[in-house]
C-alpha cells in the first residue's frame, strides 16, 4: 500500500509539474477592423496571417499573425483606450533596423513616443499602433519577433513573483540590468506603475495568454494558490479555455489545446 501510495505522489507531481510548465501562447488586442490590423502588423513586424488555432476552414475570418508559436490575436470592435494606463503597458518586437522600422510606422498611421535610445548595447524606440497599442521595437540579434511583454504594477517585484509562481519562466536579468521572467520565446518584465491603473479588458491591449497541457488541473493548482477565475474553464471550438486575474486589472486567458 505505502509503494502504491509513492507511486501516486509522483505521477501527481509529474502532472502537476506538466500542468505548470507554461509556453506563452498569444496577445489579444482591440482593432476596429481585424483584417487591416493583421496587415499592417505583418507589413511592419513580419509573422504569417491566419485564422482560429491555424485552421484551412476558409468561413473563419483570418484575425491574427502568427509569429512562430505565439499568435497576436485581433479582437474587431473599438477599443475603449490605449495600453498606456493599464497594467501591461506594451508589448515589444525584435528588429534589425529600429530607425528605418519606426518611420515606416508613423508614415503608415503609427505615433513615434520619444526617442531612439540605447540600452545594454541595443537600438530601442517606442511607437503606438493607429488602435492605441503602444510597441516597443528593438534591436535584439538574439530574440527576433515577438520580444517581450511589458507590464505596470504598483508593486513590480511582488507582480514577477505572482506571474513565476502561477505562470513558469525561468526569472533571468535580461542586458545585464532588468530582471523578467524568460518563456523561450517571449520575455515579461514589470515596471512601476505611473498613476493609477485600469483593467486592460476592453482597450487596445484586451488580454495575455498562456498555454497548459491540463487545464483542469491547473485551475486546481492555480486555485489553491488564490488565483480568481473571471471564467471556469470550458469548451471553445475544440479547445479548453478559461480566464483569471491577475495582479493590476490584467485579463490572462489559459487555454488548452
Amino acid at each position: 500500500m505505502r509503494i502504491l501510495t509513492v507511486i501516486t505522489a509522483f505521477i501527481f507531481s509529474l502532472l502537476a509539474a506538466n500542468a505548470n510548465s507554461t509556453p506563452y501562447d498569444h496577445i489579444h488586442l482591440t482593432a476596429n477592423n481585424a483584417r487591416e490590423a493583421v496587415d499592417w502588423y505583418i507589413k511592419h513586424f513580419g509573422g504569417e496571417a491566419g485564422r482560429f488555432r491555424r485552421s484551412n476552414d476558409s468561413e473563419l475570418p483570418i484575425d491574427r499573425v502568427f509569429y512562430g508559436d505565439i499568435a497576436v490575436i485581433f479582437f474587431e470592435r473599438e477599443p475603449t483606450g490605449g495600453s498606456v494606463g493599464t497594467g501591461v503597458d506594451h508589448i515589444s518586437f525584435s528588429q534589425a533596423n529600429v530607425e528605418e522600422t519606426i518611420a515606416n510606422i508613423v508614415a503608415d498611421g503609427g505615433t513615434q513616443i520619444g526617442n531612439i535610445i540605447e540600452f545594454a548595447g541595443m537600438q530601442l524606440g517606442f511607437v503606438e499602433d493607429p488602435w492605441g497599442t503602444k510597441i516597443e521595437i528593438i534591436d535584439d540579434p538574439a530574440l527576433r519577433g515577438t520580444h517581450h511583454l511589458h507590464l505596470s504594477s504598483t508593486n513590480p517585484q511582488e507582480t514577477l513573483q505572482w506571474y513565476e509562481d502561477n505562470l513558469g519562466g525561468r526569472m533571468e536579468t535580461f542586458g545585464g540590468a532588468l530582471p523578467g521572467l524568460h518563456y523561450d520565446t517571449i520575455w515579461l518584465f514589470v515596471s512601476p506603475a505611473q498613476g493609477e491603473l485600469d483593467p486592460t479588458e476592453g482597450r487596445a491591449m484586451d488580454h495575455l495568454g498562456w498555454s497548459f497541457p491540463n487545464l483542469e488541473l491547473a485551475a486546481e493548482t492555480l486555485k489553491a494558490n488564490g488565483v480568481e477565475f473571471t471564467m471556469e474553464p470550458r469548451d471553445f471550438r475544440g479547445i479548453r479555455i478559461s480566464f483569471i486575474e491577475g495582479p493590476d486589472g490584467v485579463r490572462i486567458e489559459l487555454v488548452q489545446p
